[in-house]
């Protein structure tokens, strides 16, 4: 598989706001699949690695949908949504410098500790199996557009998570992917039993 042209034919998959902010990258010597690192709210660029020597096992439908996870994934993550906990983030920085002005020491602390607080909820909340399953979601949705439909979309997801598994040498899933297939399943109408309303 050529990388240039799979990159291409893959930015024509994505949608309009992904091909904006993320970048594809061929990284042939990293052991996964495909990885991203977790967006910081400094980073302009988001970039997703892919290993094409391992990438080129998986299915035409299956390298689609996996890429519109992780675009969806990735574009979702939204550090300045007006948001409570982004608002707490903020109002924490400021009363962090309106208190070090006033050389308050207690008070700086209070404030930057509730700032860290809120950004850690923020952090755990775009790390969570339900970011992973609107992400899900979303990826089936713009298959949808690209001519796929809900049941296809949502099995070649499948097959493409259980796939990347393999290819990667693991020999189960976690936690997290556990709960998608699950998902995925029901959406899919592969099984009667989808996730605990807790995880959506």
């Amino acid at each position: 598989m050529e990388p240039n042209v799979e990159i291409r034919r893959l930015l024509d998959v994505m949608p309009a706001s992904g091909r904006m902010t993320t970048k594809l990258v061929s990284k042939p010597e990293q052991k996964k699949v495909m990885d991203a690192a977790f967006p910081l709210p400094w980073n302009q660029e988001r970039p997703i690695y892919i290993n094409f020597d391992l990438w080129r096992r998986l299915t035409k439908p299956q390298r689609d949908l996996l890429l519109l996870q992780m675009v969806s994934w990735l574009t979702g993550v939204q550090w300045f949504k007006p948001d409570v906990y982004q608002g707490v983030v903020l109002a924490g920085l400021v009363g962090g410098l309106v208190e070090s002005t006033q050389a308050d020491v207690v008070g700086v602390a209070i404030a930057l500790g509730l700032s860290a607080i809120a950004t850690s909820r923020i952090w755990r909340t775009h790390k969570s199996p339900e970011s992973e399953l609107n992400a899900d979601a979303a990826a089936i949705r713009i298959a949808q557009r690209r001519g796929y439909s809900e049941t296809e979309a949502a099995q070649h997801l499948l097959t493409g998570i259980e796939a990347i598994a393999k290819i990667e040498g693991r020999s189960s899933l976690n936690f997290t992917e556990l709960i998608r297939c699950q998902n995925l399943r029901a959406i899919a109408g592969l099984s009667p039993v989808g996730v605990p309303e807790t995880y959506k």
